[in-house]
């Protein structure tokens, strides 16, 4: 039997988030049993409406009074973690950041408590800060197993493979394989076009891939006209990295996709760690019963303009990153 958990917590409109289609998604997923909705509003209805789909999950909802957190996350199998506000008028990104760090602290200490061994998928943003976040918390439980804790970066690579379709004449980018590494934000996403087999991208148009991968979101922001932003992509990105988890701990052999990991603590993580100098990076991980299986080093063999990438990519991430370890040990005054 597998609990898997969808854990929201977010103080806005549901139709202007991915909670409602990840969870439907998720609710269509052979591999889960029982399905946990957490948030601070309607997760009941939600739930309701999804129980009512005939496939194989009973679904659940849960709201924080009467420590639904802790019924929510009890003996979870696995914990998709999507949980924060959008920027506010007259909210500063350090406000921002403050809050949903604190939100994202506060669930993984309940994961810790409840579900310990639980397979953690933080989408969260910043993930470049969230899942430093995570593993200090877990680390200062007891409990931190790094195969376990995983950087949904997923949404780079669905946006990479459809934009390099594109550009390559491909009817579909479901059929390419394009990493994209580092973190997941901006300039810390690196796009390893050279990996892609049988498709060069021209260089007058090198610069604009580049730059529409890493800042895809913006393009959706200004298509909705600042509404929303990118929930139903997203939502697909986060389902299928989430079941791709769940087809290798059912035995699913083969299955690779880059995740922002914890490089110390997981198998082949010690060599992109030495050529990175960052503890987090997001790699191709080989995924398996426990997890990451082995963390593949994708940096071998790249061209010059991706070892600029590469450069400027780490200086990011090692700012993003200590700024959640310091999050968690000298939290904001309040």
């Amino acid at each position: 039997m597998v609990k898997a958990v969808l854990d929201s917590f977010r103080s806005q409109e549901l139709t202007r988030t991915n909670r409602q289609p990840l969870s439907l998604l998720l609710k269509l997923s052979p591999y889960i049993d029982e399905l946990a909705l957490y948030d601070v509003v309607n997760t009941p209805g939600v739930a309701t409406d999804l129980s009512h789909i005939s496939t194989t999950a009973k679904v659940t909802g849960y709201l924080p009074k009467e420590e639904g957190g802790k019924a929510a996350f009890k003996d979870a199998d696995i914990i998709v973690i999507p949980a924060g506000i959008p920027r506010k008028p007259g909210m500063t990104r350090d406000d921002l950041f403050n809050i949903n760090a604190g939100i994202v602290k506060g669930l993984i200490e309940i994961a810790a408590e409840v579900a310990p061994k639980a397979f953690i998928l933080v989408i969260s943003n910043p993930v470049n800060s969230t899942v430093p976040i995570a593993a200090e918390v877990l680390k200062a439980k007891g409990v931190f197993d790094a195969q376990k804790l995983f950087g949904v970066t997923t949404l780079d690579i669905v946006r990479a493979e459809t934009f390099v379709a594109e550009i390559a004449g491909k009817k579909t980018g479901s059929e390419l394989t394009v990493p994209v590494v580092g973190g997941h934000s901006g300039e810390t996403i690196l796009p390893l076009f050279s990996k892609v087999d049988g498709v060069t991208i021209p260089d007058d148009k090198y610069d604009a891939l580049v730059n529409r991968v890493q800042f895809g979101g913006d393009e959706v922001v200004k298509a909705k006209d600042g509404a929303g932003s990118a929930t139903l992509s997203m939502a697909y990105a986060g389902f299928r990295f989430a079941e791709k988890v769940l087809k290798a701990v059912a035995g699913e052999k083969g299955l690779v996709e880059p995740s922002f990991v914890y490089l110390p603590g997981v198998p082949g993580g010690a060599e992109v760690a030495k050529a990175t100098g960052v503890d987090f990076f997001s790699v191709p991980v080989e995924l398996g019963p426990n997890g990451v299986e082995k963390a593949q080093n994708p940096l071998t063999g790249i061209t010059d303009k991706e070892k600029t990438l590469l450069e400027a990519a780490i200086s990011g991430l090692k700012g993003n990153i200590e700024k959640g370890i310091s999050f968690v040990h000298n939290p904001p005054q309040k």
